[in-house]
């Protein structure tokens, strides 16, 4: 095998293991989102109002759909395991076109058919801290 074709079939097989990553389940081990509980995951003045804010590091998205309402949400979507990419009006997953409301995380448009996990936040000051448990739990 010449070298530049052993270079090329590496490129292509970490390109599929990249979009694997990007859609693939996460079932089996803790969510993402579970090594930031406690910690402060964003600060109130940049979440927009109206909008929201991808915490890549947790995949979690943290928004604001009115005025000191903050709300967050687990950041995969619930069609095919994708990261959510951005947050305007709605949230948007980008691989698929699903968009869920930043309010509630319901869907408001497919493919997805299940809302987002809501997950449980507290506000202290200009902090808002992934709470160490759900609430109810």
């Amino acid at each position: 095998m010449s070298r530049r074709r052993l270079i090329g079939a590496a490129g292509a097989a970490g390109a599929a293991a990249l979009g694997a990553a990007a859609c693939g389940s996460g079932e089996g081990g803790p969510a993402p989102h579970d090594a930031l509980r406690g910690t402060v995951v964003a600060q109130t003045g940049d979440i927009p109002v109206g909008g929201g804010d991808v915490v890549i590091k947790g995949k979690l998205v943290v928004t604001q759909p009115e005025k000191g309402d903050f709300k967050a949400f687990s950041a995969v979507c619930t069609h095919a395991g994708c990261t959510i990419q951005e947050v305007e009006r709605n949230i948007h997953c980008l691989c698929h076109g699903s968009e869920f409301d930043i309010a509630t995380g319901e869907v408001r448009h497919g493919p997805a058919d299940s809302p987002l996990e809501e997950l449980s936040i507290t506000v202290d000051g200009t902090d808002i801290v992934l709470d160490e448990k759900e609430r109810g739990a």
